[in-house]
Parts: structure tokens; C-alpha cells; sequence
């Protein structure tokens, strides 16, 4: 069965904290408030090997973009996040996509270009068919690659973010989990 963005929907929704996420995440008003990363296209892996939709999920990414960069505006919003879904027990990592170019270079060393949506941000994964984020507040799924890599379990480099290095390290990281994940090698892409 070819995966669609509803099949998407239905298979993320089926973790539980997904589906508290996209119902109740809307409260706090963010503007371009996306779900996104591992708990997603997880659940296609997950679904296809046959366990539990949240296993091995790290965290719970929430993007959003609010023109105010202040660390104080984002942290507020991180504090009521955290108060609002502190029953869930699990890491949820809330972002301004606005400001990751102003902390990016001190954390990993290399820039990263200023973004001009919460999209920007999910554009910019390393492996391409991990660039899917479901926006809360109309439930579309939003994959500039496409749904096929995530299906198929293929990992291949994001091409608006070639480093190869990095790329491996976490194409490497996914294939120790769901081993019959294929890593597309970068040089003889």
C-alpha cells in the first residue's frame, strides 16, 4: 500500500502522544505550529517492523515561528508547553524556527542560514525522507520530498544540507534500530 499523507496521519496517530500533541498543542496559539521529526515517520517504520508506534521515538519536536527572536519570547513559550503537556512524561523539544540561526553556529560549529517559516526548519534535515511535519492546526502533512524515501525506508541525503559525515552518523543511527533501513551512500548518489 503506497503511503499517502492520510495513511501518515492514521499510522502517527496511533501513538497516543501523538494524538495529545495535535489536540492540544493549538492552546497555546503558536503560529506555523508543526509536529514533526521522529514521531513520525517512526510510526511508518514502526508499523512496518511490527512494534509499537512510539518505540524508539527520542523526543517530540513542536517547530513554530514568531518573528520575536528573544530567548525570553521562546522560553516563555517552552514554559507553557511544558505546562500544558507535563502529564504526557515524555521530551518535547518546542523551537522558534526564527532564532535556531542565532544559537546553530555555537552549537554545532557551522552557520545555518536565517529561516523564514517553521517549513525552513524541516527543509533542513539531514536525510531527505525525514522531512515531514504535520501542521496541528489544519492536520496537513507537509513533505517537500515526499512520502516514497519514508515508505520504502530509504536514507539518502538531504541535498539543501550536504554533509556527508553528519549524514551517515545518523543515517547509521536509524539503521541500528530498524535494520532493514538501505543508506543511500552521498558520493555515488
Amino acid at each position: 500500500m503506497k503511503l499517502t499523507a492520510q495513511r501518515l496521519v492514521e499510522l502517527a496517530m496511533v501513538n497516543p502522544i501523538n494524538a495529545e500533541l495535535v489536540a492540544r498543542l493549538p492552546a497555546l496559539g503558536l503560529d506555523q505550529c508543526l509536529l514533526t521529526a521522529g514521531c513520525l515517520f517512526q510510526a511508518v517504520w514502526n508499523h512496518q517492523a511490527g512494534l509499537s508506534p512510539d518505540w524508539g521515538v527520542k523526543d517530540y519536536d513542536v517547530f513554530y515561528f514568531d518573528t520575536d527572536m528573544s530567548w525570553e519570547a521562546e522560553n516563555e513559550v517552552i514554559e507553557r508547553a511544558s505546562e500544558l503537556l507535563r502529564d504526557l512524561d515524555v521530551n518535547i523539544e518546542v523551537k522558534n524556527q526564527a532564532r535556531v540561526h542565532l544559537w546553530y553556529p555555537q552549537r554545532f560549529g557551522m552557520p545555518y542560514p536565517q529561516l523564514h517559516t517553521a517549513r525552513g526548519g524541516v527543509d533542513r534535515y539531514l536525510v531527505a525522507g525525514t522531512c515531514i511535519a504535520l501542521a496541528v492546526d489544519t492536520g496537513e502533512i507537509y513533505a517537500p520530498y515526499g512520502l516514497a524515501d519514508a515508505e520504502q525506508g530509504i536514507l539518502r541525503l538531504n541535498p539543501i544540507t550536504p554533509q556527508p559525515e553528519l549524514f551517515e552518523h545518523k543515517a547509521r543511527s536509524y539503521q541500528a534500530r530498524w535494520p532493514w533501513l538501505r543508506i543511500e551512500d552521498p558520493r555515488t548518489a
